[in-house]
């Protein structure tokens, strides 16, 4: 096979691949938001318990995870499709690292902004719906997206629980023709043509993030 046959090849599983990733960051955006917000509000046992569902997330390695829930879970009466379970581990994972983000883009805020809002006779979450969040949002911004492409090359884990993404693909064509190098350069060239875009797209966002804000400074 020539090298743009294997490409093309290698690509039939970029379905699996986009997938992964879509429902992934429906599991990952979330969880920084929730955990992130909780973490930052809560103290004494409370948080303790939050940062120890962070941790155990962020700290726990994806293959494990993914073997776990994969392979672990029916033993106990619990089956879960490879989809779930790849978008799960790899959208869980990077939504830990991504609370800390949103702890860290609340916490820097002025504090003075939460006494304004009380004086303007807001509620505590009217406060951070309307005034913190907005604001903490350009703060996340270059941290989600890097974590987004992350997401897109974590996707090359789920091939180990045989859903055919590109990775997988790229197994199969190897062993077919006997030709790794060929092959996993091929898969090398792929996964760049998928996150080079985002990457593209991802600063082209972070500049109209940056636009917007200092325009409403000016004003």
């Amino acid at each position: 096979m020539s090298f743009l046959a294997i490409l093309a090849g290698i690509f039939e599983g970029f379905g699996v691949t986009a997938t992964i990733t879509f429902y992934g960051m429906l599991y990952a955006v979330p969880f920084a938001l929730v955990f992130g917000i909780l973490q930052h509000f809560t103290a004494g046992p409370a948080r303790v318990v939050v940062t120890s569902i962070i941790e155990f997330w962020r700290s726990s390695p994806v293959i494990i995870l993914l073997f776990v829930f994969y392979y672990s879970l029916p033993s106990f009466g619990i089956t879960l499709s490879g989809i779930t379970v790849g978008a799960m581990a790899l959208g869980l994972n990077i939504g830990g690292y991504g609370s800390q983000s949103v702890r860290a883009a609340l916490q820097a805020l002025d504090p003075g902004q939460v006494e304004a809002g009380r004086a303007l006779g807001l509620r505590r979450l009217q406060i951070l719906a309307l005034i913190e969040l907005p604001q903490a949002f350009k703060a996340m911004t270059p941290t989600f997206i890097n974590q987004f492409i992350q997401l897109i090359k974590g996707t090359a884990l789920v091939s180990l629980i045989t859903l055919t993404d590109m990775t997988f693909r790229a197994k199969e064509i190897s062993q077919l023709q006997y030709n790794p190098v060929g092959t996993y350069t091929a898969l090398l060239v792929a996964y760049f043509l998928v996150c080079y875009p985002a990457t593209i797209f991802g600063r082209w966002v972070e500049k109209r993030v940056s636009i917007e804000g200092r325009g409403q400074r000016d004003l």
